[in-house]
């Protein structure tokens, strides 16, 4: 197979448009114009695999739980990450094939649900830090600490939240079976929501913990693993930028892997949107050498042309 392969990471906020009512509906019309983008790739001559978050989608999981909490017990996080990878994995293959059928194109798509490997002893297992979930009181949320362990933070004003590591991952369970679909000439929809959390017992056997891990930092670990050509990062911006949002705003066009550390180091990257973009495409590149890429989904075309996105190279 000589065809180019990039694992193209999608937010959900690309299956949940900002500001839009989180129904069914919405999400599958949000999706279609997804797959349309995915689809000019294809007819550029790329092989792909699919990556997506899932922070709405997971978070809308869990306000559903704690509605239904004192008749269904709620499941733990890598149960839902695992229910949020198989509706979101069916809706994007099925909105690639439709788009398939419109435009000719002779493609299967595949679903794969993803377990990713984290060390147990990971340093983010004793700071959780990603908030998850419903907004609470300041009473129940002492409560459930005392009952249930939770760890809990005040969120910016707006109420207490249940916070979870965030690993480092370090391997993909399925990473064989991904690899021959992809030579089977498949596109895959792969490690979405950066995985559901597992961890390895001495024993080779698998159990999942509460965790959540970064789609990005997964993607780029999946595109090494799968000796990707390029790994893709799409955001809401056509271009990542030094002094974001003041009036010294600079556009970045290639960067160096020297230059996107130096950026890091200097505090240009909000810990919570740019920053783990930049240090996933940072990894894949020092690891593979390869090209990353961070761009708007609506510019992929012209980004993959070189006309614009920010590009990071060795």
């Amino acid at each position: 197979m000589n065809k180019k392969l990039a694992v193209v990471a999608i937010g959900g906020n690309a299956v949940n448009r900002p500001g839009e009512s989180p129904t069914a509906e919405n999400m599958i019309k949000a999706v279609r114009t997804t797959a349309s983008y995915l689809a000019d790739m294809i007819q550029m001559g790329y092989s792909l695999i699919v990556t997506h978050g899932n922070g709405p989608q997971v978070g809308n999981i869990l306000i559903q739980q704690d509605l239904a909490k004192d008749t269904i017990p709620p499941f733990p996080m890598d149960l839902c990450g695992s229910m949020t990878q198989g509706y979101l994995g069916y809706m994007i293959a099925q909105e690639l094939h439709n788009v398939f059928i419109e435009r000719k194109i002779k493609k299967d798509v595949c679903t794969v649900v993803s377990q990713v490997v984290v060390d147990e002893n990971d340093d983010g297992f004793k700071n959780p830090s990603k908030p998850v979930g419903p907004f609470y009181s300041a009473e129940y949320a002492e409560k459930m600490h005392n009952e249930k362990g939770w760890t809990v933070k005040e969120d910016s004003g707006r109420g207490w939240r249940k916070v979870v590591p965030s690993p480092i991952p370090q391997d993909v369970i399925e990473k064989d079976t991904i690899k021959s679909l992809i030579e089977k000439d498949y596109i895959v929809v792969a490690a979405g929501g950066g995985g559901i959390p597992v961890v390895r017992r001495n024993n080779g056997m698998l159990k999942g913990v509460e965790a959540v891990i970064d789609k990005d930092r997964a993607s780029a670990l999946l595109a090494g693993i799968m000796d990707a050509d390029e790994l893709i990062i799409l955001t809401a911006v056509e271009k990542v930028c030094l002094n974001y949002n003041k009036p010294d705003q600079k556009e970045l066009d290639t960067i160096t892997l020297a230059q996107a550390q130096e950026y890091i180091a200097q505090g240009h990257f909000a810990k919570g949107s740019m920053l783990p973009k930049i240090q996933a495409c940072v990894d894949f590149v020092r690891n593979t050498g390869k090209p990353a890429l961070i761009t708007d989904m609506e510019k992929l075309k012209d980004a993959l042309a070189g006309k614009t996105g920010t590009k990071i190279t060795r």
